[in-house]
């Protein structure tokens, strides 16, 4: 056989161990590089799915959070209003409290005074009376019986017509 047989022998043995490197170099990406890479896109799309679903569930607290916030600044609000309102409303109960106590005070002052007064007029009235009767028994005393009919005259007739 000649050369040419050989070389094409060779040439064609190449061919053939290139073919069946690159059927073997397949048959192994499929049976073992394959799964490899595809359990690794797996596990990659696994953590990202969990990356995906801890960042929702993190803005859906912090959403829920803001919601807190909202409501507990609401009701902080509510409160100081409350808190407000409340006291208007003692301090102007006590102060109108304070006022009626204060004017119930001044109505009891006055009655007393009134009362006082009266009292002093009494006691002012008694002892004028009993002054003048003291110096009407030293004038008695001392009058003769003409000057006293006289006296008692002038008053039964002064009663008489009125008091006048």
């Amino acid at each position: 056989m000649s050369d040419q047989f050989y070389q094409q022998v060779a040439i064609w043995s190449q061919i053939l161990g290139s073919v069946v490197f690159i059927v073997v170099l397949v048959v192994i990406w499929i049976r073992f590089v394959t799964p490899q890479v595809l359990r690794a896109r797996d596990a990659k799309n696994a953590e990202l799915a969990e990356a995906e679903r801890r960042r929702d569930a993190a803005k859906e607290e912090i959403d829920e959070a803001r919601r807190e916030l909202a409501v507990a600044t609401s009701e902080a609000q509510s409160i100081r209003s409350r808190g407000t309102s409340d006291a208007q409303a003692l301090h102007d109960r006590i102060v109108g409290d304070a006022q009626r106590e204060g004017e119930r005070q001044v109505r009891n002052a006055e009655g007393e005074l009134e009362r006082g007064r009266r009292a002093a007029r009494e006691t002012l009235r008694t002892e004028l009376i009993a002054k003048a009767l003291e110096i009407a028994r030293e004038s008695a005393s001392r009058l003769d019986e003409g000057t006293n009919r006289r006296l008692v005259g002038d008053v039964v007739e002064t009663l008489e017509k009125g008091g006048a």
